[in-house]
């Protein structure tokens, strides 16, 4: 399964607007509960967990993923994505403002990791997580996550020049 197929459209907002990292993390929770991952119960876990070990959810420049620990609230692994129309503070020292936040749902602690791998193949793209912090509608950032894992296929299936397959 691709990182789009992991994002359903209506776990993904836009140019979303959000006063602190706590009303960012909800917009993540909305999408993770629309896209049928969560119940409410996890947006407030995943807070309750920043507020207790502090902003060690963003891991690059720009973004945070959003998640907490397996839960009854979780009904199936599962990804929202957030991306801020004005970056937020999170308190992190090497890596604010917040552009982007996902929230992550997992029912195990490995079920997932295909999907971070991706994930980090992205946010690690600057071309790419550019395109997908401005997609102005959550079926443009799809089409580039699309686009994004097509290429990448493409390229893992075309031998080096002058080997055959």
């Amino acid at each position: 399964m691709t990182l789009a197929d992991s994002l359903p459209s209506e776990a993904v907002r836009t140019q979303a607007h959000a006063t602190d990292w706590r009303e960012a993390i909800r917009l993540a929770g909305d999408g993770l509960v629309a896209g049928g991952a969560t119940t409410d119960v996890y947006t407030q876990e995943m807070i309750d967990t920043v507020e207790r070990l502090g902003p060690y959810i963003v891991i690059a420049p720009g973004f945070a993923l959003a998640h907490s620990r397996p839960s009854p609230a979780v009904l199936r692994t599962g990804l929202s994505w957030v991306s801020l129309a004005e970056p937020v503070e999170f308190g992190s020292e090497h890596n604010d403002p917040v552009s982007v936040v996902v929230g992550l749902a997992a029912t195990d602690h490995d079920g997932h990791i295909g999907m971070m791998a991706e994930l980090a193949g992205a946010i690690g793209d600057d071309a790419l997580f550019a395109r997908l912090k401005q997609a102005e509608t959550p079926e443009q950032l799809l089409e580039e996550l699309r686009a994004a894992g097509s290429a990448g296929q493409d390229a893992a299936a075309t031998p080096p020049e002058g080997e055959t397959p």
